[in-house]
């Protein structure tokens, strides 16, 4: 608690702030209520003197406010708190590095409102190219936290990352690390798998992977590879993959007529291949949208997709989206799990308080959609951006809207998630934002969905859309229990869906999976090697340093779950 005599300092400021008219300094005092979180002041006039009117008296309030919020968020580098993977460079490669700053004042409160641009961070080392080449990207999540994120693009030694404030080292800055740091194209792997896992900071299973492997605990893919290309090799309608892992080296053999998201596939197996000795593996991989096992029909087919459902036993991976947003990090998307955190403009009690929503026309319940935010235009405000699928009735529901940019999505106060073909692929972008998630039921669902509550992490709403109206207008009667679920779900998008877990959970279900395989692992007839793309020129000095001794690995914490930079409400 704040004494009376540390505020001071305040009167000291009010009264020696220009924009604060003279003759209102006399004629009122300031008496402060002190508070953890806020300084809040009373004014009392003083009898037999002018008593100023309250135009005046409330401009004098805002210049104080302004002065106090100046003075009381100064930062103190010592008490801010950093935290992350991109701290552990040398152990934790991904081809976007990333770390936290959460600003801390002197009274060691957590800021929630940005301080603007105040840190300065330098990435400096050492490589055969004289100096390491490294892009830094800062963003502001305007809650007084930031992320930091970061490319390498050749092997560096001696690294270090500088966090200043002011000139001041914050926390444990400088963070020195002896190196090789490697950057993303290295193929530089770990021999052992378990190793890889602690040392990348990953759980050690996931419900999810519990679930979709326990019909299948052993596997003879002799047998199943014939019944699995008789019931799924239908060229016209269905296209899946044969991939096997080999010496740590991939291969597939690919059947349908659209096979091209195979590139999906191929690079993050041949990513993680860079980072860690693959286990020996061969799986089945459905590159459509819909899971193909159904529950009921036998016999079962391990077969591995990007989405589940409730009425089949595919083995789900994350979607192909967040891959490849987790894999061109700070390359060629912009839209991914950090990006979306960094590009936020407007706070909670700022927003637009209706429910957003922009798609394409990819089920029914979509041009519901439409409807309702017709009938409410006070509620909604939704379009649709393309039709493929009802292009007879765009007449009715168009005109088509143009895209808009994602980040402008949360300028809005409510978001709705609504399937298309399949789960909607953005429901982990919408997470991550600081809106409030509305998600229709569904029968779909992504390699996370067990993990998250309805009512903590969101609001559902019906499958066929009858209580979203009742839903909305729920929110809007009851903002603040609003804004905990909105924050309680981009908490758990911020705890589990970032580029090192997307990474983690692929490689924990790997393992899972092969240690079910009870036949020899051999690379069959006809299947093409995938290879690993060239390092990029000039930077080809990977080197990489491995003996591939078995030593013993200590699991990182970068996480910091103790430094959780989400205050509830």
């Amino acid at each position: 608690m704040r004494t009376p005599e540390n505020f001071a300092r305040f009167r000291t400021k009010f009264y020696v702030f220009d924009a604060v008219p003279q003759n209102f300094c006399h004629t009122w005092r300031l008496v402060p209520v002190v508070s953890r979180q806020h300084a809040v002041f009373v004014f009392i006039g003083r009898l037999g003197e002018d008593i100023y009117n309250a135009r005046t008296l409330l401009l004098g309030i805002r210049y104080v406010n302004t002065a106090l919020r100046r003075i009381d968020s100064e930062i103190d580098p010592a008490e801010c708190q950093i935290w992350g993977p991109g701290l552990f460079p040398d152990q934790i490669v991904m081809p976007a590095r990333y770390f936290y700053i959460q600003a801390v004042d002197k009274y060691k409160d957590k800021l929630t409102e940005s301080p603007g641009d105040v840190f300065d961070i330098q990435i400096t080392g050492s490589s055969s190219y004289k100096d390491c080449r490294v892009w830094i990207n800062t963003l502001d999540r305007k809650d007084g936290s930031f992320i930091v994120r970061y490319k390498t693009y050749h092997t560096c030694h001696n690294f270090k990352i500088h966090v200043t404030y002011e000139g001041i080292h914050v926390g444990a800055s400088p963070y020195i690390i002896k190196g090789p740091v490697y950057a993303d194209g290295c193929y530089c792997p770990v021999k052992s798998v378990s190793d890889w896992l602690k040392q990348f900071g990953c759980r050690r299973t996931y419900n999810q992977i519990n679930s979709d492997l326990e019909p299948f605990p052993h596997v003879n893919f002799t047998e199943l590879r014939k019944t699995a290309l008789q019931k799924f090799g239908h060229p016209g309608s269905m296209s899946i993959c044969n991939y096997v892992v080999k010496d740590n080296q991939v291969y597939r053999k690919c059947y349908g007529q659209y096979v091209g998201f195979k590139m999906f596939l191929d690079a993050i197996l041949l990513s993680l291949a860079r980072k860690v000795y693959l286990p020996d593996m061969e799986i089945l991989f459905n590159l459509g949208d819909w899971p193909l096992v159904s529950a009921v029909q036998k016999p079962h087919i391990p077969l591995f997709s990007w989405c589940g459902s409730d009425d089949t036993l595919d083995i789900v991976m994350p979607t192909y989206d967040i891959t490849e947003a987790t894999l061109e990090c700070m390359g060629r998307v912009m839209l991914d799990m950090l990006s979306v955190q960094g590009n936020i403009d407007k706070k909670w009690d700022k927003k637009i308080e209706k429910a957003f929503w922009r798609g394409r026309d990819s089920r029914r319940e979509r041009l519901k959609l439409i409807d309702i935010a017709r009938e409410h235009p006070h509620l909604f405000n939704a379009s649709l951006t393309n039709f493929f699928f009802f292009r007879e009735e765009e007449k009715y529901y168009g005109p088509k809207e143009p895209h808009i940019s994602f980040f402008k999505f949360f300028e809005y106060k409510y978001q709705v998630d609504i399937d298309g073909t399949v789960a909607a692929y953005r429901f982990p972008y919408l997470l991550a934002g600081d809106s409030l998630v509305f998600k229709q039921n569904s029968k779909y669902y992504e390699h996370f969905y067990k993990e998250l509550e309805p009512w903590k992490h969101y609001v559902p709403f019906k499958r066929d859309l009858s209580d979203l109206v009742e839903k909305i207008q729920w929110a809007k009667s009851n903002d603040a229990e609003a804004q905990i679920i909105a924050r309680t779900g981009q908490k758990f998008a911020q705890e589990n869906l970032m580029p090192q877990d997307v990474f983690c959970y692929h490689a924990v279900l790997f393992k899972e999976w092969s240690n079910r395989l009870t036949e020899k692992v051999e690379v069959g007839g006809g299947m093409e090697h995938v290879a690993q793309p060239a390092p990029d020129k000039p930077y080809m000095d990977c080197n990489c340093h491995r003996s591939y001794k078995t030593d013993k690995v200590i699991g990182l914490n970068t996480r910091q779950e103790d430094l959780n930079i989400r205050d509830e409400l």
